[in-house]
């Protein structure tokens, strides 16, 4: 029978062969396609904004987990369609660990990903806020999730910017596993609806609400925007960067590592 998935062995090497060529990416290819996965995502948080105030009346919780279902379809844009999303990326560090990238190769994509992540966010408000998408009560709502989000303490932002980014990161890891689209989708699905349902912190998802809640008149400065973009990013790295890929190196990669420097 055809076999339609990878075995967790596989999905090392294959992200180390990604990270490969994320880092030899042109830079304006980097631009453009950071641009696109943070319209992608903050997609994903339209979605969840106007879902959960549109159920929000009838049942909260019903309307947490709706929110919660729709945001995925961001990642599912990224994976499928294609596009440089900064949290993925932080798998990267694989092929750091493998002796495949350099340091500063990793950390050249991850800065331009990140800008352009957040340019493509800023867009994406730019067009929702002038095209009056979003309205009375979802703007109210927008608004809500934006100031609950810039008010949070640096360690609450930390930490849960790592219980995020563990869960988007095993997202793109199973959905590097499948060998179809449907399979990608589900494989997208279930980690990100758990983390927003959670209340998790994703930095280029706050890309999007915090600034959409500030065109909308929420009471936030550019500093607690600033605060919360780097401090989510840093629990991201943690939690996509460190966590994940170094566990999975040690479990996978590493021996074979060291048989092929004996071998050369």
């Amino acid at each position: 029978m055809e076999k339609r998935f990878l075995a967790p062995k596989e999905i090392a090497n294959a992200m180390v062969n990604v990270g490969v060529g994320k880092a030899n990416l042109k830079i304006s290819a980097m631009i453009y396609l950071g641009i696109l996965a943070g319209v992608f995502i903050g997609f994903g948080g339209l979605g969840n904004t106007i879902v959960s105030q549109t159920l929000g009346n009838i049942d909260p919780g019903l309307a947490k987990f709706a929110g919660a279902a729709v945001f995925p379809v961001g990642l599912m844009l990224v994976v499928i369609a294609g596009a440089e999303l900064f949290t993925g990326n932080n798998l990267m560090t694989l092929a750091v660990m493998n002796k495949k990238i350099t340091m500063s190769q990793m950390f050249r994509n991850w800065g331009v990903v990140w800008v352009a992540n957040l340019i493509g966010s800023l867009l994406l408000v730019f067009v929702v806020y002038y095209g009056g998408v979003l309205g009375g009560d979802a703007a109210t709502k927008a608004i809500s999730i934006a100031e609950g989000k810039a008010t949070l303490d640096i360690a609450t932002l930390i930490f849960r910017g790592i219980l995020c980014n563990i869960l988007v990161v095993l997202a793109v890891w199973m959905a590097t596993s499948s060998q179809d689209i449907i399979s990608k989708i589900f494989a997208c699905w279930f980690p990100i609806m758990l983390f927003v349902l959670c209340g998790f912190e994703h930095s280029v998802a706050n890309m999007y609400f915090i600034p959409m809640g500030m065109a909308l008149g929420a009471k936030i400065t550019i500093s607690q925007l600033i605060k919360n973009l780097v401090f989510v990013t840093i629990g991201n790295i943690i939690g996509g960067a460190i966590a994940i890929p170094v566990l999975y190196h040690n479990s996978y990669l590493k021996d074979d590592l060291k048989v092929s420097k004996q071998e050369s």
